[in-house]
């Protein structure tokens, strides 16, 4: 496997724990000095953990049996342990409504720290044209 397809297979993984609800796989693919932005929640930047382990251990988006994700137009640069990955995130949820999706785009930078990958930052926006407000 080459150096792309691991860092794109890792964070699938990490992707996927969030949605699954899995803690555990969460916790080793994300660095304790996360820090984000995600302009739907907040219009500041969040530091740390603890937020989304709220968020996946109540389960914010349904379950894995009701949503899929999808990485559309994926990018990633690499600089040695460094590795910047940029896509547009498409959410496609079923409920008793029908399908929906959502989309933004989305930054994830990575770090190899201690022969694995890790997530450290994260930033969000939304992906329609301007202006800012959603039309």
């Amino acid at each position: 496997m080459n150096a792309e397809q691991e860092i794109w297979d890792f964070l699938h993984r990490h992707l996927q724990s969030i949605f699954t609800r899995d803690v555990e796989t969460y916790r080793t693919t994300t660095g304790s000095d996360l820090s984000l932005y995600e302009w739907f929640v907040a219009p500041h930047r969040q530091d740390g953990l603890d937020f989304h382990y709220f968020m996946i251990e109540h389960g914010w988006a349904g379950t894995a049996d009701n949503l899929r994700f999808d990485l559309l137009e994926p990018r990633l640069q690499q600089y040695g342990d460094t590795a910047v990955a940029s896509y547009t995130f498409m959410l496609t949820m079923a409920g008793d409504d029908g399908i929906r999706h959502t989309l933004h785009n989305e930054s994830r930078v990575l770090v190899r720290r201690e022969g694995a990958w890790q997530v450290v930052h994260v930033h969000k926006s939304p992906a329609w044209k301007a202006p800012r407000e959603q039309p």
